[in-house]
């Protein structure tokens, strides 16, 4: 269990299939990039149809340009609308998560008090109807029991030291 699991794949081999990998999603993004450059240029094909400029006189070239200056006109004020939108939702959004910190810091949650209840009245409250026989949880436990701890004797320490006095005491100490 202490072991590593070895992978299935050599490093060799890893190392190729990341290079694929990688190569396979360098090709998609220029893919994607294709694809989007294609829908812009159709997208603008469908709006801005292609002047034809040839042939015409001073007063209608003057009069396309006018067109052309009052669509600019109102694209502009559009994308100025829309950018004023965006910024008084962005700052109601920030307004809003403000008052929600603000709220929450001002409520302190009250501390819980312990509740003495039976096995058998939270079993009845959990349970419901369903509960209707006893169970004796105490009954299914294992009793342990504890060793008494080895006192030693209580002598006089007085006895001992004059027993270990003087050369009969070390004599005792070294025959031990």
């Amino acid at each position: 269990m202490s072991e590593k699991h070895k992978s299935k794949i050599s490093s060799s081999r890893r190392l190729g299939l990341k290079l694929r990998l990688l190569a396979v999603a360098a090709q998609m993004l220029q893919d994607e990039k294709e694809q989007k450059q294609k829908e812009r240029e159709v997208t603008l094909a469908e709006r801005v149809p292609l002047l034809n400029m040839s042939g015409l006189s001073l007063q209608e070239l003057q009069d396309i340009c006018r067109d052309l200056h009052h669509k600019i006109d109102v694209v502009d004020e559009e994308w100025y609308d829309i950018g004023l939108k965006v910024s008084k939702n962005e700052k109601e959004i920030e307004n809003l998560n403000l008052k929600i910190t603000e709220i929450q810091s001002k409520f302190k949650k009250p501390t819980l008090k312990r509740v003495k209840i039976s096995a058998e009245a939270m079993l009845s409250v959990l349970l419901g109807s369903k509960h209707k026989e006893s169970i004796d949880f105490k009954a299914n436990l294992k009793t342990v029991k504890k060793e008494e701890e080895k006192k030693e004797e209580v002598t006089d320490w007085r006895k001992n030291v004059e027993a270990m006095s003087g050369m009969e005491g070390r004599k005792k100490l070294f025959d031990a």
